[in-house]
């Protein structure tokens, strides 16, 4: 008799070695095919003039604030440099990633994230795409959040749903945030 939650274990006499048996469908094809796919690394929101005109507001108030208020110099001259690199990281375009989820794990750009490292799972969607949302298992690490084509979604949900509790994913605040910001 073998343990609930196991899975059935083929037994060789002759060679005294135990293989775990591949789900099978109908067919006779195992069930756990790697499902691969390309998605940007973020979803790029278009701004306006005027988004970059109070962004350029905001930054002066800084930098009056820091000068003449606190009469903090470094932290003055520190607002600037802040600022351009904040508008070059988020003009920059997205890469596309290559992502393939099999049985082992998510594979992003052919780095390995087992399937162990995350406690549940949700699918949301996020400015027209759909996208994955890990809840890591350790407490203080960020969630993984990646983007997948929606035809593909029936296959991924399948692959995950089978080793872990799929959740509704709602918008903490600091993605509520983001998004407001259009960042």
């Amino acid at each position: 008799m073998q343990p609930s939650g196991e899975q059935p274990v083929n037994y060789a006499p002759e060679t005294q070695s135990y293989a775990p048996q591949q789900p099978v469908n109908a067919q006779g094809q195992p069930t756990d095919n790697p499902v691969q796919w390309q998605g940007p690394e973020y979803v790029v929101l278009p701004k306006t003039s005027t988004w970059y005109l109070l962004f350029g507001i905001v930054v002066l108030v800084l930098i009056a604030v820091a000068a003449l208020l606190i009469q903090s110099w470094s932290f003055a001259i520190l607002v600037p440099v802040m600022a351009a690199a904040l508008i070059m990281y988020i003009n920059r375009p997205p890469r596309m990633i290559q992502y393939v989820l099999s049985g082992k794990g998510l594979y992003i750009n052919e780095v390995l994230h087992p399937l162990t490292e995350f406690r549940s799972f949700g699918v949301r969607e996020e400015h027209g795409m759909q996208a994955l949302v890990f809840v890591p298992v350790k407490r203080f690490k960020p969630g993984l959040t990646v983007y997948f084509p929606t035809e593909m979604g029936e296959a991924v949900v399948d692959i995950l749903g089978a080793r872990m509790p799929m959740e509704e994913m709602q918008p903490d605040f600091f993605d509520k945030l983001i998004r407001r910001l259009r960042l």
